[in-house]
């Protein structure tokens, strides 16, 4: 279309040029030779033009044949497809319909079933009650004739029974408790066992004496002191009793109370360290060695928690627990024993399922009582559940402190466990020596006899329990009540306690004054 419109305009503009021309040419016949080329030139140019024109209309037939035909075939191609998806319509149409007939069929069929199903359960309701009613006539018939009720009847039955099979029964109950008991016996015992041969603890008592190692034979001379007043100072400080004897280069601290050992094991090697051995400076470096111990039970408690992965215990609570590490029960130090129960009450607990928390904090706690029975009157027990409710720990745990020794019932798992860790820890060979635990229990008792009287400072029982060492306030007691107290100690010590040979009542009264000059 557009290269005829082209052609047109041409075609216009050669008409046009001719038109001129020849209005000129028969204007005037003179035409000159160059316009007349111009012309022929023209001419020649349009006939070029129109053997494009003619070209381009061959070309255009052509284009449209091939584009009538290319549609004819895709129009073709079109129905063809247009067919075959009508077929696949039709047919799947056909097998819908099908599957429609079938169904209809089934749900026919099972509405048929469920009529039938109906009627067999009311049958069946029909034959129940039928069933009853001839149970319930043939039960009033039996009644009447053997003239007993059912229930008689089933008495007399299980009588009948009871006494014909008795003794079978009895028999196999008895053997299966037997069975069960030996059961549960050897599976209790192959825990304990596992338990102790995956711990392994150091076995070892703690003693009454310590020894002192001294850089030479001439330091006894000082620690004596003239008249043997540093010794008197330092023994009066510390409440235990120094033996200085002709074992060279040492001195032996006796004393059943831990705490005072080390504590003047402490405060003996500063003041040999440090030279000047005067009543003066004994006191000061006891004190100060008291304080250092205080601390050190503090970090013990720390390091006993931390090594059982306990958390979040305050630090009054923890300095008791470092105090246990200077107890021992017979002879078996507290705070070592409950570090080995923790260990093997975990192990159990994690072998039958109870809570490892609970058994561990329990078997640490419960002997806690034991680092303040001396100070406070009752069981060691009731001692240690008392602090546990001071310090809020968790009902479950002082459970098992207070069932520990079964003073009151074990009402759980836990407490089992902490009461069964407490009897392996405390039974495994070399673990205790009784002897040394009534030893200590003796000479605990002395001291506390002569505390119960008015006006005594301090006591301290020495030399293996056969003195008892007392010192007094010289306010409330004078010269004659002193001579009376010691006589009375004796008395009461004669009558409530039991010891072996003569125990010496050493009743010391001594007046201080000081003042300061500035």
């Amino acid at each position: 279309m557009d290269y005829t419109i082209v052609f047109l305009a041409l075609l216009a503009g050669v008409g046009l040029g001719l038109l001129t021309g020849w209005f000129w040419f028969s204007k005037g016949k003179k035409i000159s030779t160059a316009l007349q080329a111009q012309i022929l030139q023209q001419e020649r140019v349009l006939q070029k033009l129109e053997g494009k024109l003619m070209e381009t209309q061959s070309q255009m037939k052509a284009a449209e044949a091939e584009a009538k035909a290319a549609a004819k075939e895709i129009l073709s191609e079109a129905r063809l497809q247009a067919s075959e998806l009508e077929a696949r319509l039709e047919k799947e149409q056909g097998r819908l319909e099908e599957k429609e007939k079938g169904l209809d069929g089934k749900v026919n069929e099972l509405e048929r079933q469920r009529e039938k199903l109906l009627t067999k359960e009311q049958d069946i309701d029909v034959l129940k009650a039928e069933m009853a009613d001839a149970s319930l006539r043939h039960r009033e018939a039996l009644e009447q004739v053997s003239k007993l009720t059912e229930e008689e009847a089933k008495k007399q039955l299980w009588e009948q029974l009871e006494q014909e099979f008795s003794t079978q029964f009895a028999g196999q109950i008895k053997l299966r408790r037997e069975e069960m008991e030996q059961e549960y016996e050897d599976k209790a015992k192959n825990l304990m066992a596992e338990a102790m041969q995956r711990y392994a603890a150091e076995v070892a008592s703690e003693s009454t004496a310590t020894v002192v190692q001294l850089p030479s034979d001439d330091i006894k001379g000082k620690i004596i002191g003239k008249e043997g007043r540093n010794i008197i100072a330092f023994e009066q400080a510390t409440g235990v009793d120094i033996i200085i004897d002709d074992t060279p280069g040492a001195i032996i601290i006796s004393g059943f109370d831990l705490v005072r050992r080390y504590v003047a094991k402490l405060a003996m090697e500063k003041l040999i360290q440090d030279g000047r051995i005067q009543p003066a400076k004994i006191e000061e470096i006891v004190q100060k060695v008291k304080e250092q111990v205080g601390k050190m039970m503090l970090e013990f408690g720390k390091r006993a928690t931390e090594e059982l992965g306990i958390g979040g215990y305050p630090a009054d609570l923890l300095k008791i627990i470092g105090r246990l590490r200077f107890r021992t029960s017979y002879g078996q130090n507290v705070l070592k024993h409950s570090v080995e129960m923790a260990h093997i009450g975990r192990m159990l607990a994690e072998e039958i399922g109870a809570d490892v928390n609970t058994v561990v904090e329990g078997c640490l706690l419960h002997d806690i009582g034991k680092a303040l029975d001396h100070e406070v009157t009752g069981t060691h027990v009731e001692i240690g559940v008392e602090i546990c409710k001071r310090y809020k720990v968790r009902p479950e745990v002082i459970h098992c402190v207070a069932a520990h020794h079964e003073d009151i019932p074990i009402e759980s798992p836990e407490a089992f466990v902490v009461a069964a860790a407490d009897a392996i820890s405390g039974a495994r060979p070399g673990a205790r020596r009784e002897s040394i635990e009534e030893y200590f229990k003796r000479l605990r008792a002395l001291e506390d006899v002569a505390k119960t009287f008015e006006g005594v400072q301090k006591a301290f029982a020495i030399s293996a329990g056969r003195e008892i060492r007392v010192y007094v306030d010289t306010g409330k007691i004078d010269d004659l009540g002193q001579e009376k107290l010691a006589k009375d100690i004796a008395k009461k010590v004669e009558a409530e306690l039991t010891y072996p040979g003569i125990i010496k009542v050493n009743v010391i009264r001594e007046r201080r004054i000081e003042e300061q000059a500035k």
